[in-house]
């Protein structure tokens, strides 16, 4: 070691030891409200945090909720709120994945999903970790990564650092290197999570983690958290029962400088398969600064999209320069849909908004009763759009008002409707598929899978149809036809290990899917049974992104949870080409024109590639 090493080393130590006093803190996590017993042992944690002597302040590390929904938050809010010392909250992706109002919910209960401050010399930062309304890997959000450079900007190198997020930093968060590689510039003592639900002493690139056991009771009679006790030398961590008993230390944490060895190499995602893919030509890309969880439309020289910080943005197709931007009141994970010059989309802060495409001039902006997370669908001036609200409704595109509303919806809409012959078809998080009369609104028949858990819900897919069959998959890895007239199920099959995405080919002859490894699947379009036609081994690995497949001009698209594009040939069934972007789930890509696609991930990024 350098003797300039050494001093840097020796100075770190010094000015933390003069900096520390002894304290003490506690960190729960996977509170899970909304499942069985959450309540009760989240009661029975607060009052014995209450009773804790000498406690600084607690630390919750996400999962607050089972599905965050409005009321699971509120319930929880409540229980949190009644500790008589401070405490700092994140959410988990239990919070976010099935959000009804896109993470809105989480801030507007607890007015944050990001905190810094400090302690007796320690600066605590945690921040979300997603993913948001779509199904992915665990992600810092993009917004979250920006606030935190700034947050790091304005701190001394020496001052001891903990990081707080719901995931452990490793391969499980997408862009976890994005966080370790900041985190190790600083003198990082150690990151604490949850997610795992046990306690767990964990190595995150030589910073040291500890993940904490869930509140949850489990099998056990109570549930508990964890303790620390932080000491000028070393940092104890301690599981507790509450009201019977502290276990003795599990965890000990060497305090002091952090020393990260920069000479060895880990894991980082490869962009190499990108000089393998020759007809490819990226002709722009653009870095929005908060998460795409949506298709970017394309029409009038326009790439439109929305972001989840609430901002509408409007991207140059010839030059990928920004044209216009529009800010919302909460964040966008609805798929604009455009028609003429006018481009439509929903909004987390509870309007259906409509722009001028040219412009971004606003039009009209509609009132609902709760966030809009469902994408439009437009045809022939009409609207048709779900929200979270539990209301689907079409619109009239010129005014925005309403030409009728559905509302027996038992949970949240957040996809594409399929508009079929005489009816709008759409899943919700309720565990239905509908069909509704286009005209007037009236419910022609709901499908369910019957299952108890409404994650199964077949909300996340766009349904396809031929002739007089609906097809759909869902998180209950089934593919199932469905009668178009009566609702009633005409087959049902998990021999492929499909998931969320499903497509139709070109002539309307194959149902495709993604199944959740490797491989995509076709099905003969059939009402008798299920026939599987052939499967392609693509190479993707494990997967789950709820991407949908769309063939154009002799080639199947879809996205990876990974951040990469795929094209495949299905009469050859051969992989053509594949084209990383970043590291985060690729939504359904849009094949424009030209033999162009365009391309939008969870990070942010926006690409418009050409295929040669």
């Amino acid at each position: 070691m350098s003797l300039r090493l050494l001093c840097f080393v020796f100075a770190l130590a010094l000015s933390w030891r003069v900096s520390a006093q002894p304290f003490k803190f506690a960190l729960v996590s996977d509170t899970h409200i909304g499942s069985d017993n959450a309540i009760e042992d989240l009661e029975r944690t607060v009052a014995d945090l209450n009773a804790q002597p000498g406690l600084a302040f607690v630390l919750f590390s996400g999962d607050i909720t089972e599905m965050g929904t409005n009321e699971e938050l509120k319930i929880a809010r409540g229980l949190i709120g009644k500790l008589a010392i401070p405490w700092y909250i994140v959410p988990g992706n239990h919070d976010t994945g099935w959000s009804e109002s896109g993470g809105a919910g989480f801030i507007r209960e607890f007015g944050y999903d990001k905190f810094v401050f400090e302690y007796q010399g320690f600066k605590f930062i945690g921040c979300a970790s997603g993913p948001y309304v779509r199904m992915s890997d665990g992600h810092i959000p993009r917004d979250a990564v920006i606030w935190m450079d700034s947050i790091l900007a304005k701190t001394p190198r020496s001052q001891p650092l903990v990081f707080v997020n719901h995931y452990p930093l490793d391969n499980g968060l997408d862009n976890w290197y994005e966080i370790t590689d900041r985190l190790k510039r600083f003198n990082t003592q150690f990151a604490l999570c949850g997610h795992g639900h046990s306690n767990n002493a964990l190595d995150f690139e030589g910073i040291p983690g500890v993940m904490g056991r869930s509140n949850l009771r489990a099998k056990a009679a109570f549930g508990g958290y964890t303790l620390a006790e932080v000491r000028t030398d070393s940092v104890l961590f301690f599981e507790r029962t509450p009201g019977v008993k502290t276990s003795a230390s599990w965890r000990t944490v060497k305090a002091g400088a952090a020393v990260f060895d920069t000479t060895k190499i880990y894991p980082r995602p490869s962009f190499a398969i990108n000089t393998k893919t020759p007809v490819i030509a990226p002709l722009w890309t653009w870095h929005s600064n908060a998460n795409v969880v949506s298709t970017p439309a394309y029409g009038k020289g326009r790439v439109i999209f929305g972001n989840a910080g609430g901002l509408v943005e409007a991207i140059s197709a010839a030059t990928g320069k920004r044209v216009w931007s529009f800010k919302t009141g909460g964040g966008i994970f609805s798929s604009p849909a455009m028609a003429g010059n006018r481009t439509v989309a929903g909004s987390a802060d509870g309007y259906v908004y409509c722009f001028n495409s040219s412009t971004g001039g606003m039009l009209w902006a509609q009132k609902t009763g709760s966030s809009v997370l469902g994408s439009p669908l437009i045809d022939k001036k009409i609207v048709y759009i779900g929200g979270s609200d539990h209301t689907f409704r079409a619109l009239d595109l010129v005014t925005g008002k309403p030409l009728w509303e559905y509302n027996q919806l038992e949970g949240p809409v957040v996809s594409t409707p399929l508009l079929w012959k005489n009816a709008v078809i759409f899943g919700a998080w309720d565990k239905y598929l509908y069909a509704l009369d286009k005209r007037t609104g009236a419910l022609m028949w709901k499908w369910s899978n019957c299952s108890a858990n409404r994650m199964y819900s077949p909300a996340m897919c766009i349904p396809q149809a031929v002739g007089n069959v609906v097809y759909i998959v869902a998180p209950d890895r089934f593919i199932t036809a469905i009668d178009f007239v009566t609702g009633k199920t005409l087959w049902r099959t998990k021999e492929g290990g499909v998931r969320e995405s499903i497509g139709l080919s070109a002539d309307k002859k194959l149902v495709y899917a993604k199944t959740m490894n490797d491989e995509i699947v076709a099905y003969q379009v059939r009402a008798d049974s299920a026939v599987l036609a052939w499967k392609l081994n693509c190479g993707f690995g494990y997967e789950h992104a709820p991407s949908m497949l769309i063939e154009r001009n002799g080639a199947v698209y879809f996205g990876t949870r990974k951040g990469e594009v795929y094209s495949a040939d299905p009469k050859k069934r051969k992989v053509n080409w594949v084209y990383k972007i970043d590291n985060s789930m690729v939504n359904t890509v849009n094949v424009t024109p030209k033999n162009r696609l365009l391309a939008a991930t969870m990070d942010g990024q926006v690409i418009f590639l050409q295929i040669r």
